[in-house]
């Protein structure tokens, strides 16, 4: 059985801290800093709420990753490429199986470092009334199931295309759970 080929479906970005990020033929990833022209963009993290609590904090979440295959799961949910405010929307790849530490090779030469689980804020209820039920569930024994994609940080500088190839590269030793950044 041939393995599914990983790929990036879209592109998206936006300068102003809006819930959804228009699509755009490409992105540049800045290492150590994220997205250019990106709101999240950044050595020390850009997301409003971290903000308050502390504006010196490293930026964990400089990228944000959705695949798509969660849209064709949200069961009467209409939901498109950047509509979750997702910089990258993917293909082929289970994003919230990967270990922390995961690197993305995105195209030709961009990489990506996994930091954790995206913690989807009640904005989500805003866009969509009810969807954040279906981003964030609970398994048999209780434990909650995130599924509104993954944060990481740019490793290497690079720009990103729909239609690019991307490649895992896990990370050497213990393969550690994603936790909440």
């Amino acid at each position: 059985m041939a393995e599914k080929q990983a790929l990036v479906v879209s592109v998206s970005r936006d300068d102003g801290h809006r819930f959804s990020k228009p699509t755009v033929d490409e992105i540049r990833l800045v290492a150590g800093h994220g997205v250019e022209g990106d709101s999240h963009a950044g050595a020390t993290t850009q997301h409003r709420y971290l903000v308050k609590k502390d504006p010196s904090r490293a930026n964990l979440t400089q990228v944000h990753l959705i695949q798509a295959e969660l849209f064709d799961d949200l069961a009467g949910y209409a939901v498109a490429p950047g509509e979750l405010g997702e910089n990258v929307t993917t293909r082929g790849i289970d994003l919230m199986r990967l270990p922390l530490g995961a690197r993305l090779h995105l195209g030709a030469e961009a990489i990506v470092e996994i930091t954790g689980m995206r913690s989807p804020c009640s904005s989500i209820n805003g866009y969509q009334k009810g969807l954040m039920k279906q981003l964030v569930t609970t398994d048999a024994a209780g434990r909650p199931q995130r599924r509104a994609g993954v944060m990481g940080v740019v490793a290497v500088t690079g720009t990103v295309r729909a239609g690019d190839d991307i490649r895992v590269e896990l990370p050497s030793g213990e393969q550690l759970p994603l936790g909440v950044v």
